[in-house]
């Protein structure tokens, strides 16, 4: 944190953007991370001066043990400093176990009933008769098998050639080079778009140059990756 907490308790309630498992063959590693939406740094039940200045966005990533937070400024590697200032700078990623640090974390990941949309015409015509859509993309290496699963957002449709195309995000994007215990530190944020089952276009997050020495966080990267891509219908109550 960059300031003083006004309160020695808060409780607060995040919805969710998007949802990760991975698995290691050949062990019995297999882990949940889910990513919070963004919101912006503050004080809360103050009487004036809400806002932290320099103000940064607040995105959280959690696992069963672990918590990440990721803040960013106005400009990649601000060098904002933690309270108190003698703790030196804050990095812009913060790992952290839950269990150490927090007296409780709790997340409700509620589980419906789905249908994997087949054809382009099906996934169209859910388009066009506005029906709540989720997308699963599986991507897979040697080692691990990761599992997104994602609220499709801005979806496009084409009932003329059947062509359907999601653009949508943020998702958690894994480096599945890594081993086990440093996986959390190198997720990224990320869009997703593909219009076919078997590959997928990511638009990553990343430190992008907008002038000499200076760069921004902006979804810059374009990634195309082997996949297999569902789009599943959310089947109501």
């Amino acid at each position: 944190m960059t300031q003083k907490l006004p309160y020695s308790l808060n409780n607060a309630r995040i919805p969710l953007d998007a949802h990760l498992t991975i698995s290691e063959r050949g062990t019995d590693f297999f882990e949940e991370y889910v990513l919070g939406v963004s919101c912006k740094t503050e004080q809360v039940g103050v009487e004036k001066n809400i806002w932290h200045m320099p103000n940064s966005d607040f995105i959280p990533i959690c696992s069963s043990d672990t918590f990440m937070a990721i803040k960013t400024y106005d400009l990649a590697n601000k060098g904002a400093m933690l309270y108190p200032p003698s703790l030196g700078e804050q990095p812009e990623r913060q790992i952290i176990s839950i269990e150490e640090t927090l007296d409780s974390l709790k997340v409700d990941l509620p589980r419906v009933a789905g249908q994997a949309l087949k054809t382009p015409q099906a996934i169209v015509e859910a388009v066009l008769t506005n029906q709540i859509l989720n997308a699963r993309t599986i991507i897979e290496n040697d080692r691990y098998t990761a599992i997104l699963e994602y609220p499709i957002k801005t979806m496009n449709a084409n009932e003329r050639d059947w062509i359907y195309q999601p653009d949508t995000g943020p998702v958690l994007l894994p480096d599945l080079t890594r081993d086990t215990d440093d996986l959390m530190d190198g997720f990224e944020m990320a869009f997703a778009a593909f219009n076919t089952p078997d590959w997928v276009e990511f638009i990553v997050r990343v430190p992008t140059p907008v002038g000499e020495g200076l760069s921004v966080y902006h979804y810059s990267k374009s990634v195309r990756m082997d996949a297999v891509n569902e789009v599943v219908l959310v089947e109501s109550n």
